[in-house]
């Protein structure tokens, strides 16, 4: 058997506190949903929010978590400078980062990309689908050719990412845009995924398809057991 995976589920956690209606959807909260589900799935999973000290993101947490998983929407900009640089550092190491819908624009993910990481957005309880383009890729394992949500926010291209490594998922929305939702990038000695899905007035993470994708990104996530690299001044391996 593998060693135990241990991920964080990070959520700011601001909506539960105020929006009655993310509340019975969400009634542990959008990281309770997600962690819960990946309990279930046999992973050793803990939550963090944006108001515990550091963000619940001690030295301790980031150094014992193999993958991150971000929800953040509207409080970006509270999220310290400092933690974003940690969690940057851990990924360049190898811990693996899954950046959830509206993380898009928070300071880990366009520090990540160099982007502004902007897009088209609209809520009007829209059909989304979104189609399978890497159907041999551990991330679509038992998902299906494509995914259906009866009410999602749109998000439309054009979206101010780089040009993905792997392209995993996209989506068509009922009112005719579509939208790059599952991104793969390596950065350093980590691997990256960002997915769409998940406003918080809907319940997409309830959605069969949705967490299975979010399993299945997880255990690809995980870091590997290669070398880590070596920088700085280096004697010769042959005789000079």
């Amino acid at each position: 058997m593998g060693r135990t995976i241990r991920v964080t589920v990070w959520n700011e956690n601001r909506h539960e506190q105020t929006n009655e209606t993310v509340q019975t959807i969400y009634p542990e909260g959008i990281h309770g949903a997600i962690a819960n589900h990946l309990k279930k799935e046999g992973l050793e999973v803990t939550t963090a929010t944006l108001d515990e000290p550091e963000h619940g993101l001690t030295d301790e947490v980031l150094n014992h978590t193999d993958v991150l998983i971000w929800w953040g929407h509207i409080a970006h900009d509270e999220v310290k400078d400092e933690i974003v640089e940690k969690v940057q550092q851990r990924v360049l190491e190898g811990m693996g980062l899954m950046v959830l819908h509206s993380g898009h624009f928070s300071k880990i993910f366009r520090k990540l990309m160099g982007t502004t990481c902007n897009l088209k957005w609209r809520e009007a309880e829209e059909n989304e689908r979104l189609w399978v383009v890497q159907p041999s890729h551990p991330i679509t394992d038992g998902v299906g050719e494509s995914i259906d949500i009866e009410k999602e926010e749109m998000y439309g291209e054009f979206f101010d990412i780089p040009q993905p490594d792997e392209l995993i998922f996209v989506s068509w929305f009922k009112g005719g845009e579509v939208f790059r939702s599952g991104c793969t990038y390596r950065r350093g000695c980590g691997k990256m995924f960002y997915f769409r899905p998940g406003h918080e007035t809907y319940p997409t993470y309830h959605h069969p398809q949705v967490l299975k994708v979010i399993a299945n990104a997880v255990r690809w996530l995980v870091p590997g057991e290669g070398p880590r690299p070596f920088f700085g001044n280096a004697k010769p391996l042959e005789e000079l």
